[in-house]
């Protein structure tokens, strides 16, 4: 199920705690006071209760979805504004690669217009995101290449200031520096380099790529991801990415003949 359904089924009552709490109450409704927390994200006493009755992957999938499009929006604004080819770039983004449906790209919007105008920080978003997720770095590299993706798209490219925040969140989620160049790589020099889909190198031994590809198909993999507390909304994203990654291994394949 969905966890839009659940977000605005239950009065909007996400009750996340911190700072994604925080802009989730901002932006759906009258509970923002109960949905700020500490610093490490604990919340009110209605939080408390809330999230004891919430489902451990429910409570992942809201983080995820609040979390992404919050720092998306942080993102976005970083240079004081957001230019209507951003938003056009985000509606594409939710359209092609997300394929939201109406309702949840409403909510998407109201998520990311929160965070703009939020006093919560992108670092304050990034930090509560690694606590949740810090056992699934695959969903680290998910959001990275989001961030990558819609700020490479405009016309400017990727900016400096834009660049600052994203490797900020590296290394805020403790993310491989070598395999950020990588992701970067596909979008600002516009390469779809098979190597740097595995995060190897031309260089790399035949057995490097072929433990790299088992790696990634493992951590990939469309039940794994689901299980893990991934949105329904992101899971065709990371299905293309699974989808990415066969048809790296199978053209290094044909290329070195094994």
């Amino acid at each position: 199920m969905s966890c839009l359904g659940t977000l605005i089924g239950a009065t909007i009552g996400m009750v996340l705690g911190g700072p994604i709490g925080a802009i989730a109450g901002a932006a759906f409704g009258s509970f923002a006071t109960s949905f700020r927390g500490s610093g490490n994200g604990a919340g009110s006493t209605y939080s408390t209760m809330y999230n004891q009755r919430m489902r451990p992957t429910e409570h992942a999938q809201m983080t995820f979805f609040v979390g992404a499009f919050s720092m998306l929006g942080k993102l976005a604004a970083v240079d004081g504004q957001v230019s209507r080819e951003e938003r056009q770039k985000l509606n594409e983004f939710m359209n092609s690669d997300l394929n939201l449906d109406q309702q949840a790209k409403e909510s998407a919007t109201r998520i990311f217009d929160a965070a703009i105008t939020s006093s919560e920080s992108f670092h304050s978003l990034a930090n509560q995101f690694y606590r949740e997720f810090r056992t699934q770095p695959q969903f680290f590299e998910l959001l990275i290449d989001m961030m990558l993706r819609i700020s490479a798209a405009d016309s400017r490219g990727l900016t400096h200031d834009e660049e600052t925040l994203i490797v900020d969140a590296v290394h805020i989620f403790r993310f491989s520096e070598a395999r950020y160049q990588q992701l970067k790589s596909r979008y600002v020099q516009h390469t779809s380099s098979a190597y740097s889909v595995l995060g190897c190198a031309h260089s790399s031994s035949t057995d490097d790529i072929k433990r790299a590809y088992r790696k990634l198909v493992s951590e990939y993999h469309p039940d794994k991801i689901a299980s893990k507390g991934l949105p329904e909304e992101f899971q065709q994203m990371a299905a293309g990415k699974f989808r990415d990654i066969q048809n790296a291994y199978d053209e290094v394949r044909k290329e070195r003949g094994f």
